[in-house]
């Protein structure tokens, strides 16, 4: 009896991870269910997944906070770059350690997509 019990609650713990068991049976019991936020950018805190859109960033090759395609129209935040202080939303300044942010250039499937300006950086609507 006891050498069922390990993989029993294994497998358990496999199908609840997986959704084969979800808490609320009304709309889908027993098919995967995943929720994708409707927008990638909380507008209100200038956030992107969780970090911040303005600060130190630093440009990186692999494992980014946040994957950037860089458009001339329809950005979902405009970046102007500043020499210090970066403390309003889409001002950025470039560093080589210690980033608030780190920022991974891409040609497709990008969490945001930005545009550089020389004035009024900020989320676009």
């Amino acid at each position: 009896m006891k050498k069922y019990i390990f993989p029993f609650i294994v497998t358990m713990i496999v199908f609840h991870l997986a959704g084969f068991y979800p808490t609320d049976c009304s709309s889908a019991c027993g098919k995967l269910t995943y929720q994708i936020p409707d927008e990638q950018i909380d507008k209100e805190n200038c956030r992107c997944k969780g970090f911040p859109l303005y600060g130190k960033i630093q440009f990186v090759e692999s494992f980014p906070d946040i994957k950037v395609q860089i458009v001339d129209a329809f950005p979902d935040l405009k970046v102007k770059l500043v020499e210090s202080f970066p403390g309003d939303c889409g001002e950025w300044q470039i560093v080589e350690s210690f980033p608030d942010v780190k920022i991974q250039i891409v040609e497709s499937f990008p969490d945001i997509k930005v545009q550089f300006v020389e004035s009024f950086p900020g989320v676009s609507n």
